[in-house]
């Protein structure tokens, strides 16, 4: 295997994405909602050489995707703001990429491309996006300003069969699409140059390199230009999550990662195709869509073995942790041969689910990257250069509207 193939991110949710996660000793409840908890955090995953970490976020408090929030007391029953956490850790880190999620529903795409614009300044260069559309009438009624119903159990089985959106969530992944190609035209709106501060002519910029992106579209008219600069990457980096064709194909039309959840039985190979099948109908043009694979993880620790701990948590919670993602308990080495196998099966990359953040992340940090760098298929140090850099993607992005 050549060196340094693997790239490797990691998804931060909470204390962890086992619901019992909270409950662990090392897991620091009391701090869930500090600047410390989620610096440390970051910097464990930047001690790994990790190429990211992702920040989940949602505009209902954590639980099953779709339905009404129940009334269970016994797990992590809020959220704070996945962009405000990376604004925090993004000066006091130098080369892991921050990718918060920012849902695009009740979001204006103006706000959106303001926010991610100045996380792109304040951690020079290393900001990401990952789009979550919102489609609860929960989360809805937080707003107040559209009607959405909840989708019926018979819907979300019928969706989760043929692989397409449920119901109404065709519009929402189309408002979702039209509000990526907004944040992407504002952050072209801005040439490179177009700050001169010229003090002796009284010119901060010049105007003419200022464009006005007129999008007129089913969901939103936007004039532009933005009234922040061109970010420093250009075009941040912008990923999704998917799991099914007719998502595949939204991250085909609007992001550069996709974040899969192939099965262990199958492997990814068959959902790679399916991506290429939908990168295809969406007629997208340029670099390709990368994929990263998405797996929970348990790993074994001097206490007690991956497995062991995993049944631990499900003891402690009541119940056998399901999620959308794969299950990995095990040992750093036996997740090593697994990724590698992976990574020959048509993905671009790993994103790993801490199922403990605190511990797992240590983890992976500690026993999993040396024993990728031992088998030669994980870096040893960080390059220079943006997440864009980092994650092979072009460093020069075209502006749009700039004129020769």
């Amino acid at each position: 295997m050549a060196p340094n193939r693997l790239h490797l991110g990691v998804a931060l949710d909470g204390a962890g994405w086992h619901p019992a996660a909270w409950r662990e000793p090392s897991s620091r409840p009391a701090e869930l909602f500090s600047p410390g908890y989620w610096t440390d955090l970051v910097a464990t995953a930047e001690r790994g050489l990790l190429d990211f970490v992702s920040i989940e976020d949602s505009l209902t408090i954590p639980g099953e995707r779709h339905g009404p929030s129940d009334d269970a007391v016994d797990r992590v029953r809020a959220r704070i703001d996945a962009h405000l956490i990376a604004a925090r850790v993004a000066p006091v880190t130098r080369h892991i990429g921050l990718i918060p999620t920012v849902t695009v529903t009740h979001t204006e795409p103006f706000h959106v491309s303001k926010s991610i614009a100045t996380l792109d300044y304040t951690s020079r260069g290393r900001a990401g996006w990952q789009v979550r559309v919102s489609g609860t009438a929960e989360e809805a009624a937080h707003f107040g300003r559209r009607t959405v119903r909840d989708l019926t159990a018979t819907e979300i089985a019928e969706a989760l069969a043929s692989g397409t959106h449920p119901g109404h969530e065709h519009d929402l992944f189309d408002e979702a699409a039209d509000a990526v190609e907004v944040v992407r035209r504002l952050w072209d709106s801005w040439e490179d140059d177009a700050e001169i501060r010229d003090v002796a002519t009284r010119r901060f910029i010049d105007r003419d390199k200022l464009h006005y992106i007129d999008f007129e579209g089913r969901f939103f008219n936007v004039r532009g230009p933005s009234i922040t600069p061109r970010p420093p990457q250009g075009q941040p980096v912008v990923a999704a999550l998917a799991h099914s064709p007719s998502v595949y194909e939204f991250a085909a039309r609007s992001a550069d990662l996709v974040f899969v959840t192939p099965t262990r039985e199958a492997g990814p190979r068959p959902v790679s195709d399916q991506v290429a099948s939908a990168a295809t109908r969406a007629e997208r043009a340029g670099e390709p869509l990368r994929v990263y694979a998405d797996i929970v993880v348990f790993l074994d620790t001097d206490e007690a073995s991956g497995p062991q701990r995993l049944a631990r948590l499900n003891d402690v919670a009541g119940a056998e942790f399901t999620s959308d993602a794969e299950l990995f308990a095990g040992s750093a080495d036996d997740l090593a041969e697994l990724l590698i196998e992976w990574s020959e099966q048509g993905v671009d990359g790993i994103r790993l689910r801490p199922g403990v953040a605190v511990d797992d992340l240590t983890a992976v940090a500690d026993r999993l990257v040396p024993a990728l760098q031992h088998r030669g298929a994980f870096r040893t140090h960080y390059p220079e250069g943006s997440l864009r850099a980092l994650l092979g993607l072009p460093t020069t992005v075209p502006n749009r509207y700039a004129t020769a």
